[in-house]
């Protein structure tokens, strides 16, 4: 078996023939070679600050408004042992993860790191309340709770 040599300067001659072609290459470029891909303008549209400036805005008060219904659920006013109060309880529950992940969306978008941050503790803290309230009715946990409140209560047998 007889193998060939590439000739290695007609091989690279080649590539940079190539490379020259793209819009960032060599700043050489022949009237033959047109760049196939357009150049965005330097210059921002009109506004576009402002746009940026709302969005980092909106993110932060997505973020508050999470961390806030997550402060208020720890000072939920009534029990929340069973019935319609623990429904109403596990709603807000819903709504602290939903916050927390609407933020959290956000916030990587906009490569915010302390509000991204901020936003994923949300959704854990979320699914820690909600562990300790579906964890027992559902015999996972030592502790049995019922899910719906019994309103009469069964005679007991002497």
């Amino acid at each position: 078996m007889v193998d060939k040599e590439k000739d290695w300067e007609k091989e690279m001659a080649e590539v940079d023939r190539l490379l020259k072609k793209l819009p960032y290459g060599e700043p050489t470029p022949s009237a033959s070679s047109a760049p196939t891909v357009r150049k965005t303008p330097a210059v921002a549209p009109p506004g576009a600050d402002l746009t940026a400036a709302g969005q980092w805005l909106g993110t932060w008060a997505r973020v508050v408004l999470g961390l806030l219904i997550g402060i208020g659920m720890t000072q939920w006013p009534y029990t929340h042992g069973c019935g319609l109060r623990l429904i109403f309880y596990l709603i807000g529950v819903a709504a602290v993860i939903a916050a927390g992940t609407w933020s959290g969306i956000s916030s990587w978008k906009r490569r915010l790191g302390v509000a991204h941050v901020l936003s994923q503790g949300l959704i854990i803290f979320g699914l820690v309340l909600a562990a300790r309230e579906v964890l027992p009715r559902i015999g996972y946990a030592k502790a049995e709770a019922p899910w719906l409140c019994r309103d009469v209560v069964p005679p007991s047998s002497h």
